[in-house]
């Protein structure tokens, strides 16, 4: 088996992790042949492999470690075994008989005062759960006591496990010398402390039972509702929430900030929090439907959904407001012209050809549902005459993910990812790599697709001798991490748990919104100018963003998806991949976005002639069509999509609210 095989086959990375997995495996291994023979030394050293390694791997490949807990081999255990172990050395040692059984009681009571420790955490773990998390809204008036100290609280059961240590080093000390006094020293530090560590948390739990009922929270986040009034609300789900999904999210949070109406977002999944982005919008995530019904949302009269989700009937059931689809994006996929939503007052879309799609799906959405607003995110990109070319052709690759079925798999990465980047590392461009967030999630084809490519993308950075540019990175990274870490705190994401962030839910001031801006942009501007001229970049992260990368690039290699749509904003070449070699005029009648587009076959023999279309200067046969396609697919420049999304929203609530004084003027009528 080969080296690569045995890493995947213990899911490590590289050859630094599989010899950490091996020295694990060998100090285990060991601890028993010394502890028989017996040899203090031998043991000591394989003890002490065993104790740093198992740390180290916690860092380095907790896949591996994931994949021993599988095996009921979980940390405990492995502590267990070297205590086990350590017992029997002492034994073989000839060790005093009350010194055994001092040892015995001591390690006993360390792990059933860790049982203990491990009860009281979790009970205080659930006393802390809130029925609902809030943010920007002013929660100083619920007396939430304070989280208890990291030291006791977070990664509790790794700093009682290695408790242990002064017992194990006495005990060998003793062994060492003959002299038992320090064992029992030692004996006396582990239990004294772990004791310590008890204490100290049932503290933390007397002051914990002095959180607020659940009828005082929703008393507080509706008296402070109340004194907001919203009238608009952004309404979230979906069942994975993680950072890959919570950019639908985040992509409408500057637009709202704009509206003449006051907004609110509501969110449905606690982890949600984490991955939000800063926003002065009052945001309350509520997990559960009967919960969500006791808000005080009465003045809402609009509610925007950016993406489709089995929680939405939770929301779409209040019938005094109008309910309205934005989605996250506008593509040809089956996504944005779904059956589904008929369940909608109103379906948003940015332009003429979203009006189109719909009308495709026969008897399924009326045409006077269908409202066209723009896409009032895209103010960030450039446009192709403001662009700057480097001395290299910049070309992002940015394919989308491979869906939840193989039916509708519309990613490029499997079928020609691989053949498509050495095609472009032959015609010596600069590659921007920046797949879906989600490439992987579902098909081993597209992860092994992708990590192909980033290998293939890192080796050719060796080859043009990037190691002036990776020392730039090196030395800006501090710089970064410190921004990031600001940008973090302005986002209000930390790291306590629900108490904690309503405890310190504040009504942000607009200061923070300027410096939340320049932090960004310095950002961006360090992160561009260290990777130099040439050097080929993987994007993975929420930073740098897509549009940020639409800005460095000359053109876009990318696939049916929003993201094309979005790119055409900028009037530069773009090209869409056709992975199953359509011909070229059904392919066009089959995607909008491909009217503008150069079209990729699968074995990109075409790629040398597009790319050559595109650098030649007033060649781009396509140019005058993307700017026709530009109007079509995001609608008119002017007014602007602000400006007309901000409309819609405005003419959409005066309409519920006409509606709701007719209700009740006919129901004192009658």
């Amino acid at each position: 088996m080969t080296i690569r095989r045995l890493c995947g086959a213990l899911r490590v990375r590289g050859a630094t992790e599989l010899l950490l997995v091996l020295l694990l495996g060998a100090g285990f291994a060991a601890l028993p042949v010394f502890a028989l023979l017996p040899d203090w030394r031998g043991f000591a050293a394989a003890s002490a492999v065993t104790y740093a390694v198992d740390e180290v791997l916690h860092s380095r490949a907790p896949g591996f470690v994931r994949r021993l807990a599988t095996l009921q081999l979980t940390r405990p255990l492995r502590f267990a075994v070297r205590t086990v172990m350590l017992l029997a050395l002492a034994t073989r040692m000839d060790a005093p008989g009350a010194l055994l059984v001092a040892a015995l009681v001591v390690f006993s009571a360390h792990f059933a005062l860790m049982m203990l420790f491990t009860a009281v955490h979790h009970a205080i773990r659930r006393r802390r759960v809130l029925p609902l998390v809030v943010r920007n809204l002013d929660m100083s008036g619920l007396p939430i006591p304070g989280q208890p100290p990291a030291l006791l609280y977070r990664r509790f059961l790794r700093k009682l496990l290695h408790l242990d240590l002064p017992a194990h080093a006495g005990l060998l000390a003793a062994l060492a010398v003959g002299a038992w006094q320090p064992a029992y020293a030692a004996f006396a530090v582990t239990v004294g402390v772990t004791a310590a560590a008890v204490v100290a948390l049932l503290d933390q739990y007397r002051r914990v039972r002095g959180m607020p009922a659940r009828d005082e929270v929703f008393a507080e986040v509706n008296r402070q509702l109340a004194g907001y009034r919203p009238e608009v609300a952004l309404y979230f789900s979906f069942a994975a929430v993680s950072r890959d999904f919570m950019y639908q999210v985040n992509m409408w949070i500057e637009t709202l900030e704009q509206l003449d109406m006051r907004p609110v977002i509501i969110l449905r999944e606690r982890a949600s929090f984490r991955h939000l982005s800063r926003t002065r919008i009052p945001v309350v995530c509520v997990p559960k439907a009967d919960d969500l019904a006791e808000l005080e949302l009465s003045g809402v009269r609009v509610v925007l959904y950016p993406g489709n989700a089995g929680k939405n009937v939770h929301m779409l059931r209040v019938a005094e407001a109008k309910h309205v689809f934005i989605g996250h994006g506008d593509s040809d996929k089956l996504a944005s012209s779904n059956r589904v939503s008929k369940v909608y007052d109103e379906i948003w879309v940015a332009g003429r050809a979203g009006r189109d799609r719909y009308r495709r799906v026969r008897h399924a959405i009326s045409d006077s549902a269908i409202v066209e607003v723009g896409r009032p995110q895209l103010a960030p990109i450039r446009l192709h005459a403001d662009h700057t070319p480097g001395p290299l052709p910049v070309v992002l690759y940015a394919p989308t993910w491979e869906g939840w079925s193989d039916d509708d798999c519309h990613t490029s990465l499997i079928p020609m990812g691989v053949r498509l980047i050495e095609g472009l590392l032959a015609e010596n461009v600069r590659v921007i790599y920046k797949p879906h967030p989600l490439t992987g999630k579902r098909s081993a084809d597209a992860a092994r697709a992708d990590k192909e490519i980033r290998e293939l993308l890192r080796a050719d950075n060796e080859q043009r001798g990037a190691a002036e540019a990776e020392a730039a990175v090196a030395a800006a990274r501090p710089r970064l991490e410190e921004i990031q870490a600001r940008l973090d705190e302005l986002a209000g994401r930390h790291g306590g748990d629900d108490a904690e962030q309503v405890r310190g839910a504040r009504v942000p001031d607009r200061a923070g919104a300027a410096e939340w801006q320049e932090l960004r942009a310095e950002w961006h501007r360090i992160f561009w100018e260290t990777r130099g001229p040439v050097r080929h970049n993987v994007i993975l992260k929420q930073l740098p963003t897509l549009y940020e990368c639409f800005n460095q690039a000359d053109v876009l290699i990318s696939d049916v998806s929003s993201v094309v749509a979005d790119f055409v904003a900028s009037l530069k070449p773009y090209v869409l991949t056709n992975a199953h070699d359509l011909p070229d005029h059904e392919f066009r009648a089959a995607y909008t976005t491909a009217g503008g587009a150069y079209l990729l076959d699968s074995g990109c023999a075409r790629l040398t002639e597009i790319l050559d279309s595109v650098r030649a200067p007033h060649a781009d046969p396509m140019a005058l069509d993307r700017r026709t396609l530009k109007e079509y697919v995001l609608g008119p420049d002017h007014p602007t999509s602000l400006e007309r999304f901000n409309a819609s929203v405005n003419a959409l609530a005066a309409k519920a609210e006409a509606e709701r004084e007719e209700g009740t003027a006919a129901e004192l009528a009658a």
